[in-house]
């Protein structure tokens, strides 16, 4: 049988437990989750949803159900220990502004959080990889092993200070963390780093330290005015976007190099790149509108996989191009990005031209659209809205620890 959504909605079981019937949202954690993913697995198929665009999603009516079971059950605990301001002072501006904008929101939430540990589902370690790294890192030492003690003596105090960790050794604990060497501050503690849900930017899968399928791939945002985060969102149509892809930047680690050597400062050539925008260029056009101009915003990853380009080409309505091996993309477990990105091996950087003139003019007309209709799960706004990225990125760790459960036969 097929269901709309709000046919759905109105069809809410009542589980019995103890032989006694008991609302979902009033069930123990455990059972509570037990709950959630037993109705995640029996999703009703929608036909159609408002609010959803369902090309991007690999199975709309999955994500539709979990989320509003998230909406509805979790609950998340906020431990208070940790000085400032390592701990509790979110920074919301600069390129790893998603750890700060995700733990202001998160502490500042009465839909999630919870003062009664003993009703939470998921514990939140609210540090800042970001202000670790300034308070801890001496620079030029190159050793970045003081980052890790300093996490795992937070970890070892607050397991012996609370019992809640020890009881499933830090599995249904996760932590937000968007600098390259958050990856790196959690290896000094063995159940931080295999069980705990690791929300990361550096989400790569050839260190041996995100794993795949548990840990969250998380966004990499720009926030140049914390006070206006949407500044500058929108894009072009395409008959005005007359380059067809463009990159300006650093140019260190294995990708970037190589793109500046085929393609360096070609100011007329289809594909743009530059160390930077020289003044002469910058003039005329800023490189925002650059990203706007173009068809394919190329975004490739520095000495770490991940990039802040990707989302700033999905705010400029830009097609992104991916080039890093190993790199979990956000929201993969939910998202197909193969609707709304192109993702080119590093081996195949020579090829970048062909494979771009390649795409059929139809099919990136569709991948633009699909663009501008993911754009709303990456945004980030002073009060949380239905679907955007704070609700996405608490959606994924949700979906991540329902995956832990098991069902029992």
């Amino acid at each position: 049988m097929i269901y709309s959504f709000d046919q759905m909605h109105k069809k809410e079981a009542k589980p019995l437990t103890d032989g006694r019937k008991v609302p979902f949202w009033a069930l123990p954690p455990d059972e509570a989750l037990l709950y959630a993913k037993r109705e995640i697995e029996h999703a009703p198929l929608l036909v159609d949803d408002a609010d959803l665009y369902a090309p991007v999603f690999w199975n709309l009516s999955v994500f539709k159900r979990s989320y509003e079971l998230m909406e509805k059950i979790l609950k998340v605990y906020i431990y208070p220990d940790g000085s400032r301001p390592i701990f509790h002072s979110p920074e919301l501006q600069g390129i790893y502004a998603s750890e700060g904008w995700f733990m202001k929101l998160m502490e500042e939430s009465r839909q999630f959080s919870v003062k009664d540990p003993k009703k939470a589902h998921l514990f939140y370690l609210p540090y800042s990889s970001r202000r670790l790294r300034d308070a801890v890192y001496t620079p030029g030492s190159h050793n970045i092993k003081p980052l890790a003690i300093f996490l795992r003596d937070y970890v070892n105090n607050i397991s012996s200070k609370y019992p809640f960790w020890n009881r499933k050794g830090g599995s249904d604990h996760f932590l937000v963390a968007c600098h390259d060497w958050g990856p790196y501050s959690t290896t000094s503690h063995t159940e931080l780093r295999k069980n705990t849900i690791k929300a990361l930017c550096n989400a790569d899968t050839s260190e041996g330290i995100f794993i795949p399928g548990k840990d969250v791939s998380l966004p990499e945002t720009t926030i140049k005015e914390p006070k206006r985060p949407l500044k500058y969102i929108g894009g072009k149509r395409l008959s005005q976007r007359p380059i067809l892809a463009f990159y300006a930047g650093l140019m260190h680690g294995r990708v970037r190099p190589t793109l500046e050597k085929l393609w360096g400062n070609d100011t007329e050539g289809d594909i743009r790149i530059f160390r930077r925008l020289p003044r002469r260029v910058s003039r005329n056009m800023s490189y925002v509108e650059h990203m706007k101009s173009s068809r394919f915003c190329i975004c490739p990853m520095g000495y770490e996989v991940n990039s802040p380009r990707i989302v700033e080409a999905i705010y400029y309505e830009c097609v992104p191009v991916i080039i890093a091996d190993n790199f979990v993309l956000p929201f993969e477990e939910v998202l197909n990005w193969s609707t709304f990105s192109v993702v080119i091996a590093e081996k195949d950087i020579a090829d970048l031209k062909n494979i771009l003139l390649a795409i059929p003019l139809r099919r990136y007309l569709k991948m633009q659209e699909c663009v501008k209709r993911v754009q709303k799960h990456f945004l980030w706004h002073a009060k949380p809205e239905k679907y955007d990225l704070f609700h996405v990125i608490l959606h994924s760790i949700w979906f991540s620890r329902l995956k832990q459960i098991q069902t029992p036969l």
